[in-house]
């Protein structure tokens, strides 16, 4: 029984992972898609490629996943209440594609988790969600809007002299390399959460003895997070590339090199689980601020930012829910 449960929870685990992928896969390539540095196929293809690598390159997001937010109990509950958190992550994750807004996966499953955690009544790591969620999901949008403006403001100085179609088509090539950067960043965040997750049901479960990733977990999690990114994510591919502002190449790669700087840092540095999307949204509406704040479409940005408060409690709520109703038949 324990075995297929762990097996049931791995399966979902990688669901999960999949629709992080088609659901994120708009975070590494809507600018480089909507100022046609690339077309949409390329496009996915390289960000399923860079997914993949980044995915391997680093676990101290998915240690912080794995042993930071919850202490799951041993054996069968343990189980249940990680399968809960995946199930109000996926559900929120599906929501939020279907309307086209692009939400945070990661926020989606620490929220599924805490919310799984607190109707098992297990323990929640508080502190550290307040330091390595709650904190980082603050000040990643404004360090990326902050510092997305001020680099834009020192190219348009740096090239005002320059021709303008020269300098855009070269801006266009070099969105090549700041969108493989970007996805780079997606796999070395997202595909680690579900990593640490993984792992957390296979401690629960008995067997994994401690925080370390296996490789096997690895090379599975960048799979299926590689797959999920080339099956496209085109509803918010829409709303990150035309309706929060309209971007040019300079502005593009800009946005993207700013998001892709953030997402190194606090992967390997902080080891904190920031949100992709908050980071590669919040640079966009950097680099359009440069133009006039009212070129960014602010109606937009505003149904954005709602999607992001609610994306904790609402993930946290459903996986209650879940806990619950799971917990009556297994």
């Amino acid at each position: 029984m324990e075995l297929a449960l762990v097996i049931l929870v791995v399966v979902i685990a990688l669901t999960f992972d999949y629709t992080n992928g088609f659901h994120d896969a708009a975070n590494a390539i809507a600018t480089s898609v909507s100022t046609r540095a690339l077309t949409p196929r390329a496009a996915l293809a390289m960000a399923a490629v860079m997914n993949l690598v980044g995915a391997l390159l680093g676990v101290g997001v998915a240690e912080t996943i794995g042993s930071g937010i919850i202490n799951a109990p041993e054996g069968h509950q343990g189980l249940v209440v990680v399968l809960s958190g995946l199930v109000g992550a996926i559900v929120w994750n599906l929501i939020t594609w279907w309307k086209g807004l692009p939400s945070s996966s990661s926020h989606a499953l620490i929220g599924g988790l805490m919310g799984a955690g607190i109707a098992s009544f297990s323990q929640v790591h508080w502190t550290v969600i307040l330091d390595k969620v709650v904190i980082p999901m603050i000040a990643s949008p404004l360090v990326g809007f902050g510092l997305a403006f001020l680099v834009m403001v020192g190219v348009l100085w740096l090239f005002r002299n320059a021709a303008p179609g020269k300098t855009q088509r070269r801006f266009r090539i070099a969105q090549t390399i700041s969108a493989a950067a970007m996805a780079l960043g997606h796999g070395l965040q997202d595909a680690q959460k579900t990593m640490g997750v993984i792992v957390l049901a296979l401690v629960a479960g008995g067997f994994h003895d401690d925080t370390s990733i296996p490789l096997w977990v690895k090379l599975a999690a960048a799979g299926a997070i590689s797959a999920g990114t080339y099956s496209g994510g085109w509803r918010i591919m829409r709303t990150l590339g035309r309706k929060v502002i309209e971007l040019d190449p300079a502005r593009g790669f800009v946005a993207e090199s700013v998001a892709a700087s953030v997402l190194y840092t606090t992967a390997f540095v902080f080891h904190a689980p920031i949100s992709t999307t908050h980071t590669i949204t919040s640079a966009i509406m950097g680099v359009g601020a440069t133009k006039r704040l009212s070129a960014v479409r602010w109606g937009v940005a505003r149904n954005i930012g709602i999607a992001w408060v609610l994306t904790i409690p609402a993930a946290a709520l459903v996986a209650a829910i879940m806990y619950r109703i799971i917990h009556l038949f297994l």
